[in-house]
């Protein structure tokens, strides 16, 4: 029994210690967390419209609009994730520039570019041309490969 309660004492720590470790996070690790995830949830929504758009899936409007405002919430997302400080994390890794730091005004005009060109793909989407969403897709996928080709490390 006392051998138990050895076990169950050491669980408890070990849970406890762990609780403190991940409230410890820093700012910095969080922010690049945040962004890295809105990220990922960007290009799991404008992939599959790039791939309709080359016609590498099949065209399915439904899902054009879905991933459209989809893409238009997660647009106002990233710009609030490059808080100043985020540079660098403690423990996280980041490919951002310190150009976004150091020109912010150009980065936020990239940013606002993306969520304007995105908010147009959800118009357009709306309308069912097909041509005129593959036009605007191509036109939203300028906007990151722009934004990268700037502000992020290859």
């Amino acid at each position: 029994m006392l051998r138990y309660s050895h076990l169950a004492i050491a669980a408890l720590l070990l849970g406890a210690a762990s609780q403190a470790f991940a409230a410890e996070e820093s700012k910095a690790d969080a922010a690049i967390k945040y962004r890295q995830s809105t990220m990922t949830l960007v290009k799991a929504y404008f992939g599959p419209l790039g791939a309709m758009s080359q016609d590498k899936l099949p065209f399915d409007k439904a899902k054009v609009e879905q991933y459209a405002g989809i893409l238009a919430t997660l647009s106002a997302l990233p710009i609030d994730s490059f808080p100043a400080g985020s540079e660098k994390g403690d423990h996280e890794k980041t490919r951002a520039k310190a150009d976004i730091w150091t020109d912010s005004a150009k980065f936020k005009q990239a940013h606002d570019k993306f969520a304007q060109e995105t908010a147009k793909l959800v118009q357009v989407a709306k309308g069912g041309d097909l041509k005129a969403i593959k036009t605007q897709i191509g036109a939203v996928g300028k906007t990151c490969k722009a934004c990268h080709d700037d502000f992020k490390e290859k």
